[in-house]
């Protein structure tokens, strides 16, 4: 778990498209750093970053949904080096993806995308 980020640190979770983060690492995104509740996608407020890995009857999105998203947030890295965002392995809980299924798509990251909590 990530209990404090630096100022310009975010955090990376997965969430559900109606941005209710009331489990695994969106909670904690909104207890600890700044998630707003009704907000799912990219900057979810404060320190929060969000990936939407459910759709909003809670079911999983499409593989090729997060892939886009992916690309968002590369995108995002690139444009901001001087942030730093602490990626967790989103879908991986609640949303029920394999671990198999999502690590293929955070391959070969920028610099500044850290991996935490994957496992190895």
């Amino acid at each position: 778990m990530i209990n404090e980020l630096k100022p310009n640190g975010y955090i990376v979770v997965g969430t559900n498209a109606l941005g209710l983060h009331y489990g695994g690492a969106a909670r904690q995104a909104y207890m600890n750093f700044g998630a707003l509740i009704g907000q799912s996608r990219g900057c979810i407020g404060g320190q929060s970053y969000g990936i939407v890995t459910l759709d909003a009857d809670m079911q999983k999105v499409s593989i090729e949904a997060i892939k886009k998203q992916r690309r968002e947030l590369e995108i995002i890295a690139r444009s901001n080096p001087d942030k730093i965002f602490y990626l967790t392995p989103i879908g991986t809980g609640i949303a029920g993806f394999t671990f198999d299924e999502i690590e293929p798509l955070f391959e070969k990251l920028p610099e500044n995308i850290i991996k935490v909590n994957w496992k190895v």
